[in-house]
């Protein structure tokens, strides 16, 4: 049963069918009263059915005597993080998702979901994590367990979070596994799908195999990271600069023990500085851009995702970083995967 069958139930069933299905849901307990044709009617929680009960209401009244008639929903694929948001700060905690013609089509559980940030994600897996070895000999590094699970499903469970439901994997070795492991993501509410490289196409190249996205906007990561990015601000900062592709980045402190003067080109002394700490921003592995970018893609060759953000330099287009305030961590060498299950420990991810 889905979560839409869940929280759902037709018009016509009986009180008694509404308690025992409230009595189901436990701490998410509230139903949505649709027609025969799945549309919305109403909302209904215990409290309804108590305070239709004080009014003289009983068990062979119909639920439509029961129900709240005017729900707060969103209308699918028109809707702000902003507007999501403020239904989470005024304690909505279940809201029903409904498309044009007011048909119920999903459900937001801000218990299970933060937010819903409308993009397709591919997660790059393909790699043969030869510095990993030997535990990458019989092993995809994306399924290497840090602490309870693979690496790979901390991203999968966050981009979940999120609502993100539409996942590639971009597969090569060892990527029957990974097919084994996820399937088609359905007992996880999610559209899993996986495309395959035939031969190496670099970091971003395997990306036109995927057949279709259904948003404008897509998600590109590495499959090996581990991070508690903000993928909500990170969406909203892209969105809000009007960017056509943004690069999430670390900060790399270079500390220099001594006094560093810095001089003309005739050798004189500009400035003095006391044992200065330089900041530079590295690529974090974790990309948004506008899926008209993958024009710029040529098919069926190496390409990495840095060809495309020198592309995209050269012809004008935006392109912003996001700095990644909180942890991040790329699991390449067996100190990385070393520190990964320590910190995992202490982490929330």
């Amino acid at each position: 049963m889905n979560i839409v069958e869940k929280h759902t139930i037709d018009r016509s069933e009986s009180v008694r069918d509404a308690l025992i299905k409230l009595d189901q849901l436990a701490s998410d307990a509230i139903l949505f009263v649709v027609d025969d044709q799945n549309k919305l009617l109403g909302s209904l929680t215990d409290g309804d059915l108590r305070r239709g009960f004080i009014k003289g209401l009983d068990f062979d009244h119909g639920l439509l005597d029961f129900i709240q008639p005017c729900p707060k929903y969103i209308l699918d694929k028109e809707y702000s993080l902003d507007a999501l948001e403020t239904l989470r700060a005024n304690n909505f905690k279940i809201v029903p998702i409904l498309n044009e013609h007011d048909v119920i089509v999903d459900i937001l559980n801000f218990r299970t979901k933060s937010t819903l940030i409308p993009a397709d994600a591919v997660l790059m897996a393909g790699g043969e994590g030869k510095r990993l070895r030997p535990l990458t000999e019989k092993t995809p590094k994306p399924l290497l367990k840090v602490g309870e699970k693979p690496i790979i499903e901390y991203n999968i469970d966050r981009l979940q979070k999120v609502g993100i439901k539409n996942i590639n994997l971009s597969i090569n070795y060892l990527g029957d596994q990974l097919v084994d492991y996820f399937g088609d993501g359905a007992d996880r509410n999610l559209n899993i799908k996986y495309v395959r490289e035939n031969k190496p196409l670099g970091t971003i190249g395997s990306i036109l195999l995927v057949e279709d996205f259904e948003h404008e906007d897509v998600i590109v990561m590495n499959s090996d990271l581990l991070t508690n990015i903000d993928y909500a601000d990170f969406f909203k900062t892209f969105k809000n600069s009007d960017a056509d592709m943004a690069v999430a980045a670390t900060s790399y402190h270079v500390d220099v023990p001594y006094a560093v003067l810095e001089v003309d080109d005739h050798n004189s002394v500009k400035s003095l500085k006391e044992k200065p700490r330089y900041i530079y921003y590295s690529n974090a592995g974790i990309y948004i851009l506008k899926r008209d970018l993958l024009k710029m893609i040529p098919e069926d060759q190496f390409f990495d995702i840095t060809d495309l953000m020198d592309r995209a330099i050269e012809m004008n287009l935006k392109l912003v970083t996001y700095p990644i305030n909180g942890y991040w961590l790329d699991i390449g060498k067996h100190e990385d995967f070393e520190k990964a299950q320590e910190d995992i420990k202490h982490i929330k991810l």
